[in-house]
Order: C-alpha cells, then sequence, then structure tokens
C-alpha cells in the first residue's frame, strides 16, 4: 500500500473497541506502519509519571517532545485536530482511530450482548460476536456485519473502505 488509509472504530463503552483495535494493529503491523489515535473524552488518560523531568516540564503548558534511542513521545497541551495530528505523525500507511463519531471516516461499531442503535447513523459496518441475536434489530441494509473475532474478516473491510487521507 503507498497510499495513507484510515478508518474508525467507535462502540459502547465496554463493547470490545480497543482489544479489536490492538488485534487489527498486530496483523497490519507486520506489512505496513500503523498508527493509532485514541479519543479519551473523559481526559483519564494519564502518560507520564509524577516528579519525572517530562512532567515538570509538561505542566509549563508548553509542547514537550522527550525523546529516546526507542522513542519519541510528544506531550501537548492543546486539543489537535485529525489533520494536525496527520501530519504530526505522518510516517504511516493505515491510521486506526477509537473514537471520535464526529470524524468523517468510514466506521465499524462493536457490539457484545446488545445493539444501540443510534450507532447506525455514523456507521458503515457493524462487528457483533454471538452474543448478538441479528434478528431483534433492524439492521440497516447499508451496514455490513462482521464477525467480531473474525480479524482477518476485519482487516478485509478496512483495506476495501478505509478512506485516503
Amino acid at each position: 500500500m503507498n497510499k495513507r488509509v484510515a478508518v474508525a472504530f467507535t462502540g459502547p463503552s465496554g463493547s470490545g473497541k480497543t482489544t479489536l483495535v490492538e488485534k487489527v494493529a498486530k496483523v497490519m503491523i507486520e506489512r505496513q506502519k500503523v498508527a493509532i489515535i485514541k479519543n479519551d473524552p473523559k481526559d483519564k488518560a494519564i502518560f507520564d509519571v509524577e516528579g519525572k523531568d517530562s512532567d515538570k516540564f509538561t505542566k509549563t503548558g508548553a509542547e514537550v517532545v522527550v525523546t529516546s534511542p526507542t522513542r519519541t513521545t510528544y506531550f501537548s497541551q492543546r486539543e489537535k485536530s485529525l489533520d494536525e495530528i496527520v501530519a504530526m505523525i505522518n510516517d504511516f500507511d493505515i491510521l486506526l482511530v477509537e473514537g471520535l463519531k464526529t470524524l468523517p471516516l468510514p466506521r465499524i461499531a462493536i457490539f457484545r450482548n446488545k445493539i444501540d442503535e443510534s450507532y447506525f447513523s455514523c456507521s458503515e459496518a457493524i462487528a457483533i460476536d454471538e452474543t448478538i441475536n441479528r434478528t431483534q434489530y433492524a439492521i440497516p441494509e447499508h451496514i455490513d456485519i462482521l464477525d467480531l473475532n473474525d480479524t482477518a474478516a476485519i482487516i478485509e473491510w478496512i483495506m476495501n473502505h478505509a478512506k485516503n487521507i
């Protein structure tokens, strides 16, 4: 793949979004450069250790980059648009986005136990497992139905539907 593409994953808390993104990324990274954006709407994620230099620098409000021989970490105190994040990461083939329902990306909604039909309006596919009885729901015809446990089929859907960015 020589183009950059993106796809998003959405669903209720506890549905398995992170697990699915992790499974997909582990397979895809064998052949492609994978980037992941995770939305943290409640600002709960903790990225630094209290009292360390990087924490002290971050608390100044400045943009901070911590670099080492094995990784580079960027701490930003500003919200970034998708375009700004893509420009920052830059070197990837496939971008997997968890959350951010407002982004205009092809989206797989993940459900276990029950389907929240309010996700249909922002999704092109749903990934469900055997805990869902499809006959109980009016799933629109334009929505593809994927097996949550079939990572290969989900990756195939991604490769056929991901949006060029």
